[in-house]
């Protein structure tokens, strides 16, 4: 039986209002309707005020994240309040395709051992890609990326964007830490990484499944494609790696980035490599960046490591 879903969007700034009305919007064009849109304003008063005034239908609530600041804590605000079997997040700056709840719907009717249904995230690019943006880095983004699976199939965690879980999993596991989670532009995550090895842990017969027809669209702003945020947030994933290592273990926080990094980043370094050989200079810019993405995941890690090892 399908089960009933609540969507969850959770905003925090201004900036974002034109995309997290799209997001709300994209949800009302549904071809099938969630049981309940659950917007959760992240400690900004005017933005909370202005959701209020524009989604007044009944179909959208509104509440206030009165916990911390931060996204992990607006997550747990809105599952607190969700009367659905399935609690979905969709990004404020993200807008579903129109199957994208009735795919995630049958993913889970499909099977009981199924505890979790994310699917596609393509990226929108507001002034359009950098040339020397690779595809294999489309996670700095928020976004699917050229590596992963692109059929149904069980994975290791979901990405925060596009994501869904059984409600039941929050009151036997708990919520998203916010000592990883984003807070406002900070970026580092990886609390979407820790609750999937938990409830791994608590469910070892369960299934996280990616279903790439649940598909949604994500908007990513011109500074999202600068060198120096493409440093910053691989930085910032190597530190939220360290952290969640030192919770699940090594071998279960890192072992799909140990796959993505030997089959995916060595076969993208050498296909672009050969490319700017025969005079492509931005399959170099791609190569460069390939790289120095690793190199400032790993440092971020080992600073991480050593902070750790010092305190």
């Amino acid at each position: 039986m399908t089960p009933s879903i609540s969507v969850v969007i959770c905003a925090y700034s201004l900036d974002r209002w034109d995309d997290l009305c799209a997001a709300v919007e994209s949800i009302e064009r549904q071809s099938v309707p969630p049981l309940e849109t659950i917007v959760v304003i992240d400690h900004n008063d005017e933005l909370g005020e202005r959701a209020r005034a524009r989604f007044t239908d009944g179909r959208v609530s509104v509440v206030d994240n009165r916990e911390e600041q931060g996204l992990s804590h607006a997550r747990n605000t809105g599952v607190g309040v969700a009367r659905g079997e399935v609690v979905a997040f969709l990004d404020d700056d993200a807008a579903a395709v129109p199957g994208w709840l009735e795919e995630i719907g049958r993913a889970y009717d499909g099977s009981a051992d199924v505890v979790g249904v994310g699917g596609a995230i393509e990226p929108r690019w507001l002034a359009g890609r950098p040339k020397t943006f690779p595809a294999e880095f489309d996670w700095v983004v928020g976004c699917t990326y050229r590596g992963h699976p692109t059929a149904r199939t069980p994975v290791r965690n979901l990405i925060g964007a596009n994501m869904s879980f059984r409600r039941e999993l929050f009151d036997e596991v708990g919520g998203f830490r916010s000592d990883i989670g984003r807070v406002g532009t900070r970026p580092v995550g990886c609390e979407e990484t820790e609750f999937c090895l938990r409830v791994a842990r608590a469910r070892p017969d369960g299934v996280i499944l990616y279903e790439p027809e649940a598909a949604v669209l994500h908007s990513v702003p011109p500074a999202r494609g600068t060198w120096s945020y493409f440093v910053r947030r691989c930085f910032g994933e190597g530190i939220s790696k360290a952290f969640v290592a030192s919770l699940a273990g090594r071998a279960d926080a890192l072992r799909t980035e140990r796959g993505y990094v030997a089959r995916t980043i060595v076969r993208g370094v050498g296909t672009s490599a050969a490319a700017a050989a025969r005079g492509d200079a931005a399959a170099g810019g791609r190569a460069a960046r390939m790289i120095l993405g690793v190199g400032a995941a790993a440092a971020g890690y080992a600073y991480a490591v050593a902070k750790t090892a010092r305190a």
